[in-house]
């Protein structure tokens, strides 16, 4: 396939750096491509950011057969800029893909394609520390038709957004709520993929929390309501008794990039992760005991978020002296320091665009 470039007639202003927020700007350009079962992937496509015409029977719309994944690129202090992990961002996509019965796309050429984009738009990417330029690669269901089957035709796109902290509280500690009312998903349904349904099914939840004056949902599975699994947008560590936790794959919690990357830095660092199934229980237990001593998250988003308090059932548990602890702050620094350029990448996990 031949990718087409027809750039933009005019240019949006660009946001200052310091009025950043997350995902309320967008670009000047975006990527799209589309499928059907006589050309397969094809008319790949950079072109203006414009609205998707779709009609109202799109399958979409009334069976959430889409999918997405979330990376970024940085600038680095030289003006260099660079992808993290990008190539394990699409190998997930296509997991996700096949699990929604949607075809696979190649992966090399995705890659290619949002390398052009992020050139064509380089001028979005923002300089000041702490912000990026994030990257949203999106596939939906594009049949006319209201039945229940999988569609056979499909529109893969990108946009891109620059953005700034995820949380309000940027770096600072969150607070999470656990709750044993609701659930996200169960082993063998779609907890594991990065589609649309996914974050749907923790809204109602997640707006419970925010009016008790917590930032997030921490899961419990689906079926005993007794191990933790993930927050609504991050995969979740703990460090009790100085053993760094998280929980194990079940089939119900996404494989963060990020989390793996936490993982691989641990391993080098001689404090390998513990992947294990861990009860509320035993994390309240821990807690009592004051072995409990860091909470943090993991997410492309947000990278490192350190929890500084914690509420079940209606009691609320302090997180250490509830500030940012040791591990979650030596992550953070780590992870970021690969993505900006200040330290060496030894993994390849850098991929340069420009």
């Amino acid at each position: 396939m031949e990718l087409t470039i027809h750039k933009a007639d005019t240019q949006k202003p660009l946001p200052d750096d310091s009025e950043l927020t997350f995902g309320t700007v967008f670009t000047d350009h975006m990527f799209n491509m589309d499928y059907d079962l006589k050309n397969g992937w094809h008319n790949p496509r950079i072109e203006p950011y414009q609205p998707i015409v779709m009609e109202p029977s799109t399958m979409v719309l009334h069976y959430g057969q889409s999918i997405f994944e979330g990376l970024k690129a940085f600038k680095t202090a030289s003006g260099d800029i660079r992808l993290f992990r990008p190539r394990e961002n699409f190998k997930r996509f296509n997991r996700s893909g096949h699990k929604l019965c949607m075809p696979p796309f190649d992966e090399d050429f995705a890659l290619n394609a949002l390398k052009e984009l992020v050139k064509l738009d380089r001028r979005w990417v923002p300089s000041t520390p702490g912000t990026s330029l994030y990257l949203r690669p999106t596939i939906i269901a594009m049949d006319p038709f209201v039945g229940v089957r999988a569609s056979h035709t499909y529109r893969f796109f990108i946009i891109m957004s620059p953005v700034g902290a995820y949380y309000k509280e940027g770096f600072n500690p969150v607070k999470i709520w656990v709750t044993d009312k609701y659930v996200r998903a169960v082993r063998g349904g779609m907890g594991e993929v990065k589609t649309a349904g996914n974050y749907a099914a923790s809204l109602y939840a997640g707006e419970e929390a925010h009016r008790i004056g917590y930032t997030q949902v921490l899961w419990l599975d689906g079926v005993e309501l007794k191990y933790i699994e993930e927050v609504g947008s991050m995969n979740i560590f703990f460090v009790i008794d100085d053993e760094i936790i998280t929980p194990s794959l079940s089939g119900s919690i996404l494989s963060g990039v990020t989390r793996d990357t936490v993982k691989q830095l641990a391993a080098r660092w001689g404090h390998p992760v513990t992947e294990r199934r861990i009860s509320i229980d035993e994390l309240i237990a821990a807690h009592a005991s004051g072995k409990l001593q860091e909470i943090f998250g993991s997410g492309t988003a947000a990278v490192i978020s350190p929890v500084g308090e914690f509420m079940f059932k209606d009691k609320v548990m302090k997180v250490g002296d509830g500030q940012v602890g040791k591990w979650s702050q030596k992550f953070f620094n780590a992870i970021t320091d690969i993505q900006y350029g200040i330290t060496e990448d030894p993994d390849g996990w850098i991929e340069p665009v420009c």
